[in-house]
């Protein structure tokens, strides 16, 4: 992944998956696909709220977008940088030292397996936390934008670079001194 510079990238917006279902997590619970459903519809994005560590007294950002997909809950928000852990969650998920993300829920419906594992296939979604160390591993950060910083797809930004080359060459040079000849035709 290449980092390239930016000057419009002031805005600490983020995206990822805040839970993958079908993963069994730290806390030996596995979320079902479907399990936030209810919460979506009642609650919608504004109602549920951007933490920082699952502290109640630290809100640090407003969710733009979520919904489940088949891989999980994906979200879409920002931070509110006019508050000091805002700015502060900035500059570790700029640096790379912060990509975490946890739920916080009230379990609604739910059973055990044999083994153990607790399949949640309701819950009651109230809050997502920016953390050091998620319960579900694959819940992660996927994108952030920073100050001067945005992640870019080197593969996509290579056959970018490939595409503008190819439309601005001129037509092949059929000579070494770089003069170009007419192809006669028969």
């Amino acid at each position: 992944m290449i980092l390239q510079q930016t000057e419009d990238n002031k805005t600490g917006h983020f995206e990822g998956y805040a839970s993958v279902f079908n993963v069994v997590d730290r806390g030996n619970d596995l979320i079902m696909p479907g399990a936030f459903r209810r919460s979506l519809r009642d609650r919608g994005a504004g109602g549920i709220k951007i933490l920082w560590q699952h502290d109640p007294k630290e809100p640090v950002g407003i969710l733009d977008e979520i919904y489940e997909d088949v891989k999980g809950l994906y979200i879409r928000g920002r931070l509110i940088l006019d508050v000091g852990r805002a700015r502060e969650a900035r500059q570790l998920l700029g640096a790379g030292a912060l990509d975490g993300l946890s739920i916080g829920f009230h379990t609604v419906k739910s059973r055990e397996r044999s083994d153990g594992v607790r399949l949640l296939k309701e819950v009651d979604l109230w809050e997502i936390s920016l953390v050091t160390f998620p319960m579900n591993e694959q819940a992660r950060i996927a994108s952030f934008k920073s100050d001067f910083t945005t992640a870019v797809d080197e593969t996509a930004f290579v056959a970018g670079l490939r595409h503008l080359t190819a439309l601005m060459a001129p037509p092949a040079r059929n000579d070494a001194t770089g003069h170009y000849q007419k192809e006669e035709r028969k």
